[in-house]
C-alpha cells in the first residue's frame, strides 16, 4: 500500500522551518507530495546557495522525518 501524506501536517511542519531559512534571506515552498516522498523549492538566498544541499538533508528533512516518520526522502524540484 502506497503512503499518502498529510499536506497539511507537511505545510505546518515547514512553517516551523520557514522562519530560520527567512532569517538568511531565503525561503522554502511545498511543490507536492508523491508517496512518502516531499517535493520542495528553495527559494531566495537559498536558491543555488552551495549549502542548499546541506540545508535541504540535514536541515529540512531531517525535521520533516523527526515530525511525519512516513517520509521517506526530500527532493528539490
Amino acid at each position: 500500500m502506497e503512503t499518502v501524506l498529510d499536506k497539511e501536517k507537511v505545510e505546518e511542519v515547514l512553517g516551523m522551518i520557514r522562519p530560520a531559512l527567512q532569517r538568511d534571506g531565503g525561503d522554502i515552498l511545498l511543490m507536492g507530495l508523491e508517496g512518502a516522498i516531499v517535493k520542495v523549492r528553495l527559494t531566495g538566498a537559498c536558491s543555488g546557495c552551495p549549502s542548499s544541499t546541506y540545508t535541504l538533508k540535514l536541515g529540512v528533512e531531517r525535521h520533516l522525518k523527526a515530525m511525519i516518520p512516513e517520509i521517506e526522502e526530500v527532493i528539490t524540484v
